[in-house]
């Protein structure tokens, strides 16, 4: 953070000025909102004659590992889940130009697909919980560096499939070539990209509400 905001933030607040004015004096300034709002929130919104700093959460390596590995198996279930789904369409609605073996082919992929459903799912549960335990017991841990940036990866890479799908479903829609099969896997892509995107995009705004309280 710059030292001169920060030598700003906390002498305009040590003389009672409201936030809301400090924040728009340096927007005026040029100072872009994000470096504005963290310098804020380095103070606590307590009553008291001087600002207050906030405790300051380190990040431990343990911290980091554990959102790698929730990133890990939050990936690993959903392209799990989307091969089960698509498999089982596959045998529901089987390839018109099926080549032989076709069918040991998709009970194969299946059967590794739910295999790594089951390994993955509990464990990206139970470091969710492991995750949200300590959020509970310490609320800064909510905009940690390791949570935001885990949050934003989700957020690109659920975005990246989205719109992917629904440029793929466009072309087949434009060049006719439009299936039962293909429309159905589509819907199960943006169904499960959808759901991850549209949870972490809500924990993320629950996470700004939070820290400007």
């Amino acid at each position: 953070m710059n030292i001169d905001l920060q030598l700003f933030v906390k002498e305009a607040l040590a003389k009672g000025l409201e936030r809301s004015a400090i924040e728009r004096v340096l927007r005026e300034a040029g100072w872009q909102a994000d470096e504005v709002r963290t310098a804020l929130q380095t103070y606590a919104t307590i009553d008291f004659p001087l600002p207050v700093p906030r405790r300051i959460t380190h990040v431990s390596a343990r911290e980091a590992f554990l959102y790698l590995v929730l990133f890990m198996t939050l990936a690993i279930s959903a392209i799990s889940l989307g091969t089960v789904v698509f498999q089982l369409i596959n045998r529901w609605l089987p390839d018109p130009l099926a080549y032989d073996g076709y069918m040991t082919a998709v009970n194969e992929t299946l059967r590794s697909a739910t295999a790594a459903l089951i390994v993955a799912f509990p464990v990206f549960l139970f470091i969710s919980r492991l995750t949200m335990r300590a959020i509970d017991e310490n609320p800064d841990l909510r905009l940690s560096r390791p949570r935001t940036t885990i949050t934003y990866l989700a957020l690109f890479f659920a975005s990246a499939v989205i719109i992917g799908s629904l440029i793929t479903l466009v072309t087949n829609v434009l060049g006719g070539e439009l299936t039962t099969r293909f429309v159905l896997k589509t819907l199960t892509v943006l169904a499960i990209a959808g759901s991850i995107f549209g949870y972490y995009l809500n924990d993320l705004k629950r996470a700004e509400q939070i820290s400007k309280t």
